[in-house]
C-alpha cells in the first residue's frame, strides 16, 4: 500500500545562503595631516583602531595666541584659535614633512628649508614658533605656539571628526559646476573614495561599511564645509567659492562624511568598500 501523502516526509527547507558583500567603491588614496593647516602626506597603508583617531593626524596646531587649550584636560577648541587655511592661505605655500621617529618638523618655502625643530623638546618647538612669528606675523593674534595633543586627542574641528572621507565623484561634479578642476586636497580628508556616484557618499550616512579584509568603518554624519576649501593646496590662492557654489547648487554646503573606526585593522590603497546585506 503506498504510503499517503499526508504521512509523506517533507523535505527540510533551505537555509537561504547569506547575502554577498556588495563592493561600491575603492580607496584611491590615503592622507593624513600631522600638523593642523599644514601640508597632507600621503601614506600606501595604515592601520586603524576601533574607536581612536586616525593615526598621526592633526597631532599638533599651532596656537595663535592664547586659545585656552589645557593639555592636562585637553577639550575641544575652534580652529579660528589656531593657525588654519580659513582665514591662513599662506599656511599653503608651505611643505612641511613631519617625522614620526624623530619628532622632528620640517618646513620648505619656496624650495628652500626655512626651519626644521624636534616637536618633543622645547629648543624644537622655540624654532618652529619663530619661523611663525616671522612668517605668519600680519594674522598672528598673540604669540604662536605648537601645540601637542595628548594621548587620545586630536586638533580636528568637530567632537565627531574621527575619520573623514571623500567621493571623487563628488570632486569632479563639482568642478563642473565652477569650470574648472577642484583638486580633493582641497577638503584634506584621509580616504578618497573612486567608484561612487556624485554625491552618492550622503546615502552610507548611517551605514556599516567594510574596507578592505578586516576594516569596518560607520558613517556617522556629512561634513559642512567652510572657507578654507576656497584654498588652491598648491598655489595658495584663495581662488574659488566652494561653499558658496553648494549652497546656490545643492541648496546645502556639505561635501564628505565622517566615520568612526568600529572595528580596527589594515588599510591599503586600492582596497574594495563593501556593505552586507
Amino acid at each position: 500500500m503506498s504510503e499517503s501523502t499526508e504521512d509523506a516526509e517533507l523535505p527540510a527547507a533551505e537555509t537561504p545562503a547569506p547575502a554577498a558583500p556588495i563592493t561600491f567603491a575603492t580607496l584611491a588614496s590615503i592622507y593624513r595631516y600631522p600638523v593642523k593647516g599644514l601640508t597632507p602626506e600621503r601614506l600606501d597603508v595604515v592601520e586603524l583602531e576601533a574607536g581612536r583617531y586616525f593615526p598621526g593626524d592633526r597631532l599638533f596646531a599651532i596656537e595663535n595666541g592664547p586659545s585656552g587649550f589645557i593639555p592636562e584636560a585637553p577639550a575641544f577648541q575652534p580652529k579660528i584659535k589656531f593657525l588654519m587655511l580659513m582665514r591662513n592661505e599662506r599656511l599653503a605655500a608651505l611643505d612641511a614633512r613631519y617625522d614620526d621617529a624623530s619628532g622632528e618638523l620640517v618646513i620648505v618655502h619656496e624650495g628652500t628649508e626655512a626651519v626644521r625643530g624636534d616637536l618633543r623638546t622645547p629648543e624644537g618647538r622655540a624654532a618652529i614658533e619663530g619661523f611663525f612669528q616671522r612668517y605668519s606675523r600680519y594674522e598672528l593674534r598673540g604669540a604662536p605656539k605648537v601645540l601637542t595633543a595628548p594621548e587620545g586627542f586630536r586638533f580636528v574641528d568637530t567632537t565627531e571628526g574621527f575619520i573623514s572621507l571623500i567621493n571623487l565623484a563628488s570632486c569632479r561634479a563639482l568642478g563642473e559646476v565652477i569650470g574648472q578642476p577642484v583638486d580633493p586636497l582641497r577638503f584634506r580628508a584621509n580616504l578618497y573614495l573612486d567608484g561612487l556616484e556624485p554625491w552618492e557618499e550622503f546615502d552610507l550616512v548611517g551605514q556599516t561599511i567594510d574596507v578592505g579584509n578586516h576594516v569596518k568603518l560607520r558613517i556617522t554624519e556629512r561634513i559642512i564645509r567652510c572657507a578654507a576649501t576656497n584654498v588652491d593646496p598648491v598655489t595658495a590662492k584663495r581662488d574659488l567659492d566652494v561653499p558658496g557654489t553648494l549652497m546656490r547648487t545643492l541648496g546645502h554646503a556639505y561635501c564628505g562624511i565622517f566615520a568612526e573606526v568600529v572595528q580596527g585593522g589594515l588599510l591599503a590603497e586600492g582596497d574594495s568598500l563593501r556593505i552586507t546585506l
